[in-house]
């Protein structure tokens, strides 16, 4: 141990300086570091804990004391090398009990006076001008002798030592100051704890700060994101197929029809597959009361697209909606069979004759089958509603009949027209038998013709070629009297004439 005043070495167990005679002080050792973990908690609380500087470390080392000599070079080793750091109780513990191991050898010194055998303690700093300060510890124990400085200001002999009461006293005095230390010491590992506490705080409101700046930029970056991709959605969206009907739609409802009209012509144009712009255009030309065209655009578009089913689904409506109810079936002619299985209940095939057209020698009975109502005329004319309803078989006479017939299905739909040509020739009779035969008669006679069933028979008596204009042969015809020139011809009932049979007769009476 060294002396404060003038820094001689002072031997172990010795209170008094030799050189300067100057008395150990006896106050309990000023620790640094004490203060600075007190301003690192009051910091902590505070909610920003200061980090030691290296400034305080030098001005703590700069006091000159060992201890703070010791304590500096603690912060400064291995690790406990950073300057920013709250020493742990273990390491607060290290140091408590190396400064009792360096108070045990005996800090605190007495300087005993030669007058009187008071003992007094120095309990201020070193001595100023020659004054020190001093304050009474009280009397040490009789028969504990009296210390003497040599007069040559030397070194103590044994008689300068302390005797045992003084060394109990201060033994006390020493336990006293341990008591300081160690209840400083709880102070500081108190606060330790504390400042642990308020650090492990701000952590983690520094964390959940961090946190919510996190988030926040996040959110940000997200919604710039969403409203980037809702923005170039939108612009791809209206320039698509999708989005150009859409704006057509909006035109229409809003009755702009040119407008809308070319918006659907520019999403067919987009994609000419697809048959929504078709069918809006459609009805848009329904609208205006241009059924050619909005019947021109079905058309054109079932020509493309011959087996989607919906187009002909919306063609069919198209018909029922504007009442052309017999162009359904036309549309469905010749359609695929798998759109004809999807829009079956509007198909309504044409009737279906029991006799092929042709010609025959005898009439004729034709018959007519189909699912629905059949209507048929005989004359030429186009059967509709409005016709004969077929009822029972239809009888076909000598001659050409041509018959036409529809079907009308449940849903009022007809059917294409069925037409057949039917002849009917019946055998013709050879020329007219005529009696008597050619001669020259003097008696009176009758001219008589055979007709057979299914003719009349005309005739004449001037010599001309008779025919249906000519006189009807009812019976005998009495001969006249002269020569006479007669010719008779049989008509069918289809009007069909045989050959002439001509006579000759003279009749002269005697």
């Amino acid at each position: 141990m060294r002396c404060q005043n003038c820094g001689a070495h002072i031997p172990e167990g010795m209170m008094i300086c030799p050189d300067c005679r100057v008395e150990v002080q006896m106050v309990p050792d000023y620790n640094p570091l004490e203060d600075v973990l007190a301003r690192e908690v009051k910091g902590s609380v505070e909610g920003a804990t200061r980090p030691i500087q290296s400034g305080d470390l030098r001005r703590y080392q700069s006091r000159g004391t060992g201890e703070n000599a010791r304590l500096t070079r603690v912060l400064r080793q291995g690790e406990y090398g950073s300057s920013t750091r709250v020493l742990s109780p273990e390491e607060m513990n290290q140091i408590r009990r190396e400064r009792m191991q360096n108070m045990s050898g005996g800090r605190l010194g007495e300087r005993y006076t030669e007058e009187g055998r008071g003992v007094r303690q120095h309990t201020g700093y070193p001595r100023s001008n020659g004054n020190p300060s001093y304050r009474d510890t009280g009397r040490v124990r009789p028969g504990s002798g009296e210390y003497r400085r040599d007069a040559g200001g030397g070194r103590l002999g044994d008689s300068s030592r302390y005797q045992t009461g003084n060394m109990r006293q201060n033994n006390g005095e020493i336990r006293r100051s341990t008591g300081a230390v160690r209840g400083g010491t709880g102070n500081v590992r108190q606060n330790t704890g504390e400042v642990r506490t308020g650090d492990r705080r701000s952590q983690a409101v520094r964390k959940k700060r961090a946190a919510k700046r996190r988030l926040k930029r996040f959110m940000i970056g997200f919604l710039f994101l969403l409203i980037l991709c809702a923005g170039g959605g939108l612009f791809v969206y209206q320039n698509s197929y999708a989005g150009i009907l859409a704006k057509g739609q909006s035109a229409f409802h809003a009755g702009e029809y040119s407008a809308a009209e070319k918006y659907f012509n520019r999403a067919i144009e987009r994609d000419n597959k697809k048959a929504d712009a078709y069918l809006a255009l459609a009805r848009l030309y329904t609208q205006q009361k241009n059924l050619e065209k909005a019947e021109r655009v079905f058309l054109t578009v079932i020509d493309s697209q011959p087996e989607n089913a919906d187009l002909y689904r919306s063609a069919i409506q198209f018909y029922e909606d504007t009442d052309q109810l017999e162009k359904i079936s036309s549309l469905l002619e010749g359609c695929d069979q798998s759109v004809l299985s999807k829009v079956k209940e509007y198909v309504s095939e044409p009737p279906v004759f029991s006799l092929d057209d042709g010609t025959y020698q005898e009439v004729q009975q034709i018959s007519l089958t189909g699912e629905g109502k059949i209507f048929y005329t005989v004359d030429g004319t186009e059967p509709a509603a409005s016709s004969t309803l077929y009822k029972e078989p239809i009888l076909v006479e000598e001659g050409t009949t041509v018959i036409k017939a529809i079907n009308i299905n449940e849903k009022g739909i007809p059917s294409l027209v069925s037409e057949k040509s039917y002849t009917v020739e019946l055998p013709v009779e050879g020329a007219p038998a005529i009696t008597p035969s050619t001669g020259r008669y003097n008696t009176p006679m009758q001219i008589a013709i055979l007709v057979p069933e299914g003719y009349t028979a005309y005739y004449t008596m001037d010599g001309t070629d008779p025919s249906a204009a000519s006189t009807l042969y009812t019976g005998p015809i009495d001969m006249p009297e002269g020569t006479t020139i007669f010719a008779a011809v049989l008509v069918s009932n289809a009007g069909k004439m045989t050959q002439v049979t001509k006579r000759s007769y003279e009749l002269a009476y005697e």
